[in-house]
């Protein structure tokens, strides 16, 4: 079953206090410091990662969305929410798969739940990133190739005994 993970950007912007902190200084790397870590998390979980940018009260916006490193950004028209496309998205979506919907709007989580999605707050979603991104780091743990041989692995007295035995003694 495909996994969808649908991110309110903004939301979470606002909600992690790292995010928050680059946000004062500048919007846009806030945006983008997000997405590359959804861009990591995709990579790494096999989900299927759209973020969610409103630009309702950006005059004459349009509603376009591009697609970085296999994680679809969404930035919405003039007038649209991002809970308006998270809920109408999550609705799509779950046809196809399990969808988590990230946000702290407890309004969205009650009505993305109704839609049979699953709501993920900020918190959750943190941990998630870093459970994923610790069992990643596990599985892909790289040794130096002489850690590999079986002769560095063995204990001494036997590692000993293997070498009499091979000097013949």
């Amino acid at each position: 079953m495909k996994e969808y993970l649908l991110v309110d950007g903004y939301n979470i912007i606002h909600a992690w206090p790292d995010l928050q902190k680059i946000k004062e200084e500048s919007l846009e790397h806030a945006r983008d410091k997000l997405v590359e870590q959804m861009i990591n998390h995709a990579a790494r979980s096999g989900e299927q990662v759209i973020v969610v940018f409103d630009a309702h009260q950006v005059k004459n916006s349009t509603a376009h969305s591009e697609f970085i490193a296999g994680v679809e950004v969404y930035y919405t028209a003039e007038g649209e929410t991002a809970d308006a496309v998270i809920e109408r998205l999550a609705g799509e979506l779950k046809e196809r798969g399990r969808v988590h919907v990230a946000t702290s709007d407890a309004a969205e989580q009650t009505i993305i739940l109704g839609r049979g999605a699953y709501r993920m707050t900020p918190g959750e979603l943190k941990s998630r990133l870093q459970s994923v991104e610790q069992d990643a780091r596990r599985f892909y743990q790289t040794d130096l190739p002489a850690e590999r041989y079986l002769e560095n692995r063995l204990v001494d007295n036997i590692r000993q005994r293997l070498e009499w035995m091979r000097r013949g003694k």
